[in-house]
């Protein structure tokens, strides 16, 4: 399966899923070995989240890069080199406690730059961790989301909305 394959890449705005592929993990560590090599030390750890990065269920195409920084603006100081490896930086991704950059026109990849244990990293963790371990739960979270990107195919705020009371409970419990 080639690159393409995986990662065909998504449309802002648009929302589609694909099957589960076990090559996401193998592209997460690529990427995450291309940042860290060309950020450096103020790159405190790196770690895949989102739904490609739970083993089993349908995700939108794109690789989740969980960049953990000693502080959040930090990441504006790596705009340019971020630029180098083919990254925008998304100014109105709209994802409190993030500095979040895309790769490609149609994203294969979103580096979400937070605050190493802070709030945003431990949160986005424990999600991404209790869906691992609970496999039921998981399903649901993947039912959840294929009605959501059935019902909103082009409306990706819609989509992402439409699991926040999800992901709260997740986090609550």
């Amino acid at each position: 399966m080639t690159r393409s394959d995986l990662l065909p890449g998504l449309l802002p705005g648009m929302v589609f899923l694909t099957d589960p592929a076990p090559g996401w993990a193998r592209l997460y560590d690529q990427e995450a070995a291309r940042i860290a090599r060309a950020l450096g030390p103020v790159v405190v750890a790196i770690e895949h989240y989102g739904s490609t990065s739970i083993p089993g269920i349908k995700a939108k195409p794109v690789i989740d890069l969980l960049i953990g920084l000693p502080r959040l603006d930090d990441a504006l100081a790596q705009i340019g080199a971020m630029e180098r490896l083919g990254y925008d930086y998304a100014a109105h991704a709209g994802v409190p406690g993030h500095h979040v950059f895309g790769k490609g026109a149609a994203r294969t990849h979103l580096a979400h730059f937070v605050e190493h244990q802070r709030e945003s990293w431990i949160e986005c963790l424990r999600f991404r961790d209790r869906l691992r371990a609970d496999n039921e739960l998981a399903l649901a979270y993947e039912r959840l989301k294929v009605e959501l990107a059935a019902r909103h195919p082009q409306d990706r705020a819609a989509y992402t909305a439409g699991k926040s009371a999800f992901v709260a409970s997740v986090l609550a419990a």
